[in-house]
């Protein structure tokens, strides 16, 4: 198993992740409401923006304060300073 640091500290396994996308649009919006009703969401932003949904095989939604296109490429492992936060 291989995790990633989505932000704080926090990680996720790399195996569990679905989809990276932008919390911008209606659809995803609307997905993270109805997450919040059931209990499903993990939000991980430490109380800043999310700029990141990362959507697991379990059916749980993770908010995360970095870009969609950060969470990728530590994913992608082009990205290997997993534990600088400085661009937050």
């Amino acid at each position: 198993m291989k995790f990633v640091n989505i932000g704080f500290g926090n990680t996720v396994c790399t195996d569990r992740i679905i989809a990276v996308v932008s919390p911008e649009s209606a659809p995803i919006k609307r997905l993270v409401i109805d997450g919040k009703a059931a209990g499903t969401v993990i939000d991980v932003s430490c109380g800043r923006k999310t700029r990141s949904v990362l959507i697991t095989d379990c059916g749980n939604i993770i908010l995360s304060a970095l870009q969609c296109e950060t969470v990728s490429a530590r994913f992608n492992g082009a990205d290997d300073s997993s534990g600088d936060e400085s661009e937050l």
